[in-house]
Parts: structure tokens; sequence; C-alpha cells
């Protein structure tokens, strides 16, 4: 085998299609688009979801649910698996994970903490109910 005798394999290598540079190409006149009609136009097409006219699927199914006013619930998932690194009758508790790293440690007052080291203090507002 020599350096002249290598080639890509077959097929891996494929031609860049150049639409609209003339009769000779191959690709030219429409450029491959056929004749009229919206997908022939210049920013033609349709937006995603488009049905033809049709009522869209997006719309013509039910909106259902809310975020509730407390927001929503934040859950940490944990494999039943990975709790084995804990001993027989351990507590296992939220720091407990943490701790262990099998889940973060965020959202529990790191903001809190640094407020009150820079001599800070926070108040908490009680939370409002709405009427409806």
């Amino acid at each position: 085998m020599r350096l002249d005798d290598l080639r890509p394999a077959a097929g891996a290598k494929k031609r860049r299609k150049r639409v609209g540079r003339g009769p000779g190409s191959g690709h030219g006149k429409t450029s491959t688009k056929g004749h009229k009609g919206q997908k022939a136009r210049s920013g033609g097409g349709t937006s995603p979801g488009f049905e033809g006219g049709q009522m869209p699927l997006y719309r013509r199914l039910p909106k259902r649910g809310f975020t509730p006013p407390g927001g929503r619930t934040e859950y940490a998932v944990v494999n039943v698996k990975s709790l084995a690194t804990f001993a027989a009758g351990a507590a296992v508790d939220p720091q407990g994970l943490v701790d262990a790293g099998l889940i973060k440690n965020s959202g529990r007052g790191a903001a809190r903490a640094k407020i009150e080291a820079a001599g800070g203090r926070i108040e908490l507002l009680p939370r409002r109910v709405s009427a409806s």
C-alpha cells in the first residue's frame, strides 16, 4: 500500500448541492423547489403546528392545571440503591443526603447565611392569600 492509494471509504464524501447556479448544474431554474406554491416562495412554508387551516392540536386540547400560590413542590430524586451507603439504623434526613452527596444543597438558606454574615438581616413577609 502506498500513500497515493489511500482513498476515503465509498460514500464517505458527498458533494454539496449548489442550487440556483444555472442549467448546467442540474439544479438551476426552480432550484429543486418545483413550480409555484407556498414552499417555492422566499420565506415560504408553514409554522410548526400548522395543520392546513384545521384547528391545530394545541388549540383543540383543553388547557388544564395551574401553579399553586405557594409555588411548585420541588422533589429531590434519590435511587433506593444509593441508600445502601447509610449504616443500618442511621437517620436518613435531607442534611444526611447532602453529606452523602446524593442531593444538592441548593435552596437551603445559603442566601440567608451570606446576608447575615455580611451584617444584614432578613425579614420574611407574611404570605398573601388571594380572595379568588
